[in-house]
This record gives structure tokens, sequence and C-alpha cells, in this order.
């Protein structure tokens, strides 16, 4: 099955770094899917069939290929709406991605429900795409933004979260559904409940989450969550806000232009109802068609089969990672309640100098703080590498680059 699936990745037969002297290209090994996943052919020919066959505004036509381009694109609404159980289709609105989605939904609520002094609670492991939005809005409104710490290995404490819900008495709440730096998946439900007892509104940030667990926002009982199709196999430049209906009616729009209209005169405009009041100006429909070849992607391979193969690939890299010494891993090191993301540090050697000399090795991992600078400024003064694997990853890939961090760890330390 594992090389099905890699075989519809045609970037993963890539060859790189071919340089004197080191026996000639080395096949890729693409480590960095936390930052944004490869893309396999059901998206790619999705996308070249639209523009080859399809392409035309959505919306305002009434010729075939404005009618046949509409109709795809809403198809995908509905397969967004059944991937993530939503009760209702406008409930879902496409946007520029996971951050744009955040940024619509903190602009809308700033304006309509904030008040001066009022709390914003998120967590340390926030990425930046959450906590600057509200940073930003608290300067321009005199908001208060507080943080819920973590434990010694990178989790939320749902006793010391509890806590913060009561001291602070948030209006709204901001969660990361997985931490993009340390894997961990946050008891989100749990957390919307005790957030919701207190009166406040949450948004769940899934970017990290979406192609690796299954999302029921009924079941969560969630008011915003967030996606980028770039991180589900999918293309850039498109992602998911899903709200409840009832607070997407009341959020102001957040373009202004065509098709968010319904009736512009001298004196006024009025609105289009959901979900197109948030879908302003020209959509990019290639980019929704992709979003939704993505999604069959990852409902064809199943998640059951995902979550299996990536806990495999989980137990295997933290058994290779414990061997190697004055290597000290971010975060949790068990398999219980987490996704392949592995942030580490080696003794003696910088962060970017490891990921260069993998690069060498033809193996692609990030260094730096992972847009999450006081997740880790709490466990790395400096910067850590990052490995994120996905779907088509392998137990041979992970071998390899363990083999390969023994050699930058020689090279080192000879």
């Amino acid at each position: 099955m594992m090389n099905s699936i890699r075989n519809q990745f045609p970037i993963l037969k890539t060859r790189v770094r071919s340089l004197p002297r080191r026996g000639g290209a080395k096949s890729l090994v693409y480590f960095d899917n936390a930052a944004t996943t490869q893309k396999p052919e059901i998206v790619l020919r999705a996308m070249d069939k639209f523009y080859r066959s399809k392409n035309a505004p959505v919306h305002r036509g009434v010729y075939t290929l404005a009618e046949a381009a509409t109709a795809a694109y809403e198809n995908v609404r509905d397969q967004v709406r059944d991937f993530i159980h939503a009760a209702h289709r406008e409930e879902i609105i496409f946007t520029a991605g996971a951050t744009a989605s955040i940024n619509a939904v903190v602009a809308g609520y700033v304006e309509t429900s904030l008040h001066r002094g009022d709390h914003i609670l998120l967590t340390d492991m926030e990425h930046h795409a959450m906590i600057v939005p509200w940073q930003a809005a608290a300067e321009r409104k005199g908001l208060e933004v507080d943080f819920v710490p973590l434990t010694s290995d990178g989790r939320v404490d749902i006793g010391v979260f509890k806590k913060a819900l009561a001291k602070y008495r948030p209006k709204f709440v901001g969660i990361t559904h997985v931490s993009n730096v340390l894997g961990t998946v946050n008891p989100v439900r749990e957390m919307i409940a005790a957030a919701h007892k207190i009166g406040a509104i949450v948004l769940i940030d899934a970017a990290q989450s979406a192609a690796h667990l299954p999302i029921d926002v009924q079941k969560l009982s969630c008011d915003f969550l967030v996606f980028s199709g770039h991180k589900l196999y999918g293309p850039t430049g498109v992602g998911v806000l899903y709200g409840r209906k009832e607070l997407l009616e009341r959020l102001p729009p957040f373009i202004f232009g065509g098709h968010m209209i319904e009736e512009v005169t001298r004196e006024k405009t009025t609105y289009a109802p959901l979900p197109a009041k948030f879908e302003g100006g020209t959509q990019p429909v290639a980019e929704v068609v992709g979003l939704g070849a993505a999604i069959s992607f990852v409902q064809g391979v199943g998640f059951n089969a995902i979550q299996k193969h990536e806990c495999e690939l989980s137990a295997h890299m933290l058994k290779g990672l414990k061997v190697i010494s004055g290597l000290t891993l971010l975060g949790p090191a068990t398999t219980q309640g987490r996704i392949p993301v592995f942030s580490f540090t080696i003794s003696g050697i910088h962060s970017h100098d490891v990921a260069t000399l993998l690069d060498r090795e033809g193996i692609a991992v990030r260094a730096g703080h992972h847009c999450a600078q006081i997740l880790h400024s709490n466990l790395s003064p400096d910067a850590s590498v990052r490995m994120s694997l996905g779907v088509y990853n392998t137990v041979g890939e992970i071998d390899r680059t363990i083999a390969a961090l023994h050699k930058i760890q020689e090279k080192f330390y000879a």
C-alpha cells in the first residue's frame, strides 16, 4: 500500500544535491510536511483539467463554462462540509488559508463583540498566525491577551487551563488542535466544553490536524475552525473557515467587492447571505477544486490507515532519536497523543548546521523557531530541527535520516 501511495506523488521521485565527490544526486526525503505537504497526482490532474476545460468566473455567468466552473466550486463546499461534519454548507467559507481565516474571525469578532478590558485566552503553543492578530487587535482596542503555560513535556494541563478560564474570564479562546513544533494533540473537546461553561467563544486552529486526524465540528462543538489546503496534500492559496451559522451571520464581511453584495445604491450596500458574504472578489477556483481532490485523496486512504501508518513511523522515529547522544527532544517522548512531528536540538551543533548537513544527504527538514517563538522559548533558547512526516513517508527514510544524524554527530564530535 505504501508504494502505491508514494507513486501518486511525482515530486518524491526527485533527486537532489548532486555534489562533487559525494556519489551523485540523492533521492529526496521530504520531512517538512508541517510547513507544506507534497501534492498527489489526483490534485495536479484536477487543477490541470479545470484550467483546460472549465476555467471561467464562478457565480457570475449563465453560459455553459461558467455554470460548470460554479458547479465544480460549490461541489467542493459540500465536500468540505462532509469532511468536517458541519451542519450546513453555508458554514463553509473559502479563504486564502488558515492565517486568512483566523484574521477574518479576529477582525469581525473585535468589531462586533469585544470591548476595552476584555480578555482573550491562548496557549503557549499557539502558532504566530493565532497570536499576532490578537496582539494587534489588543493594541488597537485595549484588550488583554493571556496565555496558558504548558507542562514540561509540552502539553496543556486541562486543570491549569480551567484555572486560567476562571482567573481571566475570557470572551474568546484560541486553541491549536495540534502543535506544529511538538506534534502534541490537545484535548480540544474538553477544552471547548470548559470554555463554553464560562461563555467564551472558541476558535480551533486545525492547520496541523486536518491531514492526520478526523474532524467533527459538531462533536467538538467548536464555534470556529480553520485549516489550509496546502498542509492537506492540496494547493497553496486556499483554506477553510468554518463557523457556526448564527455566528457567521453576526460577523461583518472582511473582503468587500463583487459577489458578496445583495444590492448597491448610492446611499448604501446590503450584503449577500452566507456564504457569499465572505467570498468577495474573484475566487481561487482551481485551488478550491484542488482542495476537493486532496480531500478525496485523504478519504481514499482513510484516517484509520493514515493513523496506523503514522503511529508506526512515530514509534520508529522516537526509537532512532533516543540513541543519538546529546540529542534533546522537545515535547512528548511517546507515541501517545501526538502526530509524527519531532523537534530537537543536538548539544554543541547549531540546528541550522544540522539542517544544512541533512540537506546535503537529500533530506529536507526545517530549522528555526517554526513560527512559535513563545513555545520555543520555553523549551529551547535557540533554534531547533523539526522533522515532520506525512502519509507517504517510510521507515526506510527514517533509518536513512538517523544514520545521517550519526554522521553529523561524528563530524562535530571528532
